[in-house]
């Protein structure tokens, strides 16, 4: 349980126009994902007295809460990466439960993949040269190439092919396809992963996520609140963050992710076991992240990730732990920092809203416990949430 008197709950998801969007500026896809996220609520903006965004602007949050009309009593401008989402509804979470804010919203957006298109920016193949990285870009450490050096160590101290790999990509195009929202649902195969082009040796193109557009929003409510709400609370039943380095130098083993610490934290503080989730939302910038996580959550030991994501247990249709229902950010969307789109998934998924990709119980019923766990960096910084309903 999240730290104090009272309950905690996700009240409030939505996505803003995802995947192709090149007409909009991302500070207005933060105000269409707020708008969305409260009307999913059925609250007003005016019970939103804490905020938590990053990623936009010089002084986030200040200048988009400026934009949405909220004048917050308690903010977080957290940034670790793709983890900040997880980290933040942590912070919110404590909050809340603590009496410092009574609903705190989380807002993302980012014209990542329009901005490349008209020459605003470049593909981002490296983080700088400042501080300790200035130590590793002499070397050309892109941050692809940190994601494929780690995945590569796997490989070499369990044996872990490539096939196996490729077996993520090809499961979470699978889970897309069900998936109306998601950016690319056409079927892939073991050999379409292969015979793609080389990006940083062992990944193809395949290997790693999408560029899109995009925004998310997460409301989080006292359980006052959820009880005057349209949609049923979703409980944050427990959370758990680590930052692990800041330089690959700094990374004791290749093979194991911040999501060792910060999943044990997450799932003893709900008191629950990875062997009680029904399903799992994890970052996936690349296929090997994908593998380490799960391995570092519990729910397979350490080296035995190849094996576990090579039996089709990802799927939502067959599979033991449906992962990345909603396709990923392999196959759905990738805006930037993603691990807010974990949190709205995982919330539709327990709420019953998920469509054709919806988890199922063994029993036919809907979903209990899920897990939404975010990396940051490469391999830097964790989040992990543990969600479940009544």
């Amino acid at each position: 349980m999240a730290r104090g008197s009272r309950k905690v709950a996700v009240v409030g998801v939505a996505l803003s126009d995802c995947g192709r969007v090149d007409d909009a500026t991302a500070y207005a896809l933060h105000a269409q994902a707020a708008r969305r996220a409260l009307a999913d609520a059925g609250l007003a903006r005016t019970v939103v007295d804490g905020f938590a965004s990053a990623g936009l602007g010089t002084l986030a949050p200040v200048e988009v809460a400026e934009y949405l009309g909220v004048r917050p009593t308690w903010v977080d401008s957290t940034s670790v990466g793709g983890s900040t989402w997880e980290v933040m509804a942590a912070h919110a979470a404590d909050a809340i439960a603590a009496g410092h804010a009574n609903a705190v919203l989380l807002v993302y957006g980012s014209t990542a993949r329009a901005d490349v298109k008209a020459g605003r920016r470049t593909g981002t193949l490296s983080f700088g040269a400042r501080g300790p990285l200035q130590f590793e870009a002499p070397y050309g450490h892109t941050l692809i190439a940190k994601y494929a050096m780690a995945a590569r160590r796997h490989m070499i101290e369990y044996g872990t092919t490539v096939e196996q790999l490729a077996r993520v990509a090809v499961q979470a195009r699978a889970n897309a396809a069900l998936n109306p929202e998601a950016m690319f649902r056409t079927p892939v195969t073991v050999d379409d992963v292969l015979s793609g082009p080389l990006i940083a040796d062992p990944f193809t193109k395949l290997h790693c996520c999408l560029r899109s557009d995009g925004g998310a929003a997460v409301l989080l409510a006292a359980e006052e609140y959820a009880r005057d709400c349209r949609t049923a609370p979703v409980w944050v039943l427990g959370t758990g963050e680590h930052v692990s380095h800041a330089t690959l130098s700094g990374w004791p083993d290749f093979t194991v992710s911040p999501a060792a610490v910060s999943g044990r934290l997450a799932f003893g503080r709900a008191g629950v076991r990875p062997a009680d989730i029904d399903f799992a939302e994890i970052y996936d910038a690349f296929t090997y992240m994908t593998l380490v996580t799960l391995e570092d959550l519990g729910f397979c030991a350490k080296g035995e990730g190849g094996a576990f994501v090579g039996e089709d247990r990802l799927l939502v249709r067959g599979g033991q732990l449906p992962v990345n229902t909603d396709g990923g950010g392999l196959s759905a969307q990738h805006p930037g920092m993603r691990g807010l789109f974990l949190l709205v998934e995982a919330v539709r998924q327990l709420r019953g809203e998920a469509g054709e990709r919806q988890v199922r119980r063994r029993d036919g019923g809907l979903p209990r416990l899920g897990v939404a766990s975010g990396t940051g960096g490469w391999f830097c910084s964790s989040g992990t949430v543990v969600l479940g309903r009544e």
